[in-house]
């Protein structure tokens, strides 16, 4: 059963995911980039005996595009359980241009540890095309995930959650008033009742001028009653055209009836 504490329980579990990926990322860096970062001064001996240790008893972690797809795998995790804001405008093209430029500069920063630049040149093309190339995959990765979420779920403004089975089945007696009604169970409309099994005890329609009382409600009491051959007081200020459905349903009772 899902619950506030699960959900929050499963949103830092894919929060310290992702923090892991950027980690490792951040990691490879100083590793693929030692001299230049070295050449800034950025360097520490804890943290160089650290790399070299998880580089040498870690495979994934050695190399160039090993520690990369690890990072990408970790970032991929963490973005399964992306829900975020539901929205019914997001659409597949743009997604898919983020991830493949993304994917593409995430990979191809590779190429440019070869170009015959200075250290510290090389370092900050790589570092940057490859950071730009990992936020072009969180932002795709994001919104694919919020799109499967939304297209798989098909419910974007929650209402199957909302709807319920109701009654189906006419249920009359002779007093009874039974209106017709439709509603939408498991993204079908179905047709139902409303069975008002004993009006006299209380029948109280409210709405402000205009919003279908009559229509709906006060001309099935009418005619319905008067169906059943029933004698039926009226106010002064009845409404004339609640009046003619009166005088035609029980004109209709008359001739069925002689």
């Amino acid at each position: 059963m899902q619950s506030g504490e699960n959900t929050q329980a499963l949103h830092r579990i894919l929060d310290f995911t992702r923090l892991l990926s950027i980690i490792l990322l951040l990691l490879h860096f100083y590793s693929a980039c030692y001299p230049a970062i070295k050449a800034w001064g950025l360097t520490f001996s804890f943290l160089d005996t650290l790399v070299f240790n998880l580089t040498q008893n870690l495979p994934f972690l050695s190399g160039i595009n090993k520690p990369k797809l690890a990072s990408l795998l970790l970032l991929t995790v963490s973005l399964i359980g992306v829900r975020g804001k539901k929205s019914d405008k997001l659409t597949l093209p743009p997604i898919l241009f983020y991830i493949i430029i993304g994917l593409l500069l995430f990979f191809i920063s590779t190429l440019f540890l070869q170009l015959s630049l200075s250290e510290t040149a090389l370092a900050q093309l790589y570092i940057a095309i490859t950071a730009i190339g990992y936020l072009s995959i969180l932002a795709g990765g994001s919104r694919m995930s919020r799109l499967l979420y939304l297209r798989l779920g098909k419910d974007i403004f929650n209402e199957k959650n909302e709807t319920f089975p109701q009654e189906e089945r006419i249920l009359s007696n002779e007093y009874s008033i039974n209106l017709p009604a439709q509603y939408k169970l498991k993204g079908k409309t179905r047709r139902s009742w409303i069975n008002i099994i004993n009006p006299f005890r209380a029948l109280l329609v409210l709405g402000t001028p205009g919003a279908g009382k009559s229509y709906f409600v006060i001309r099935h009491v009418i005619s319905q009653h008067l169906r059943d051959v029933q004698d039926l007081s009226f106010q002064r200020k009845f409404r004339p055209p609640l009046l003619s459905i009166s005088y035609r349903s029980r004109k209709m009772v008359c001739k069925c009836l002689y």
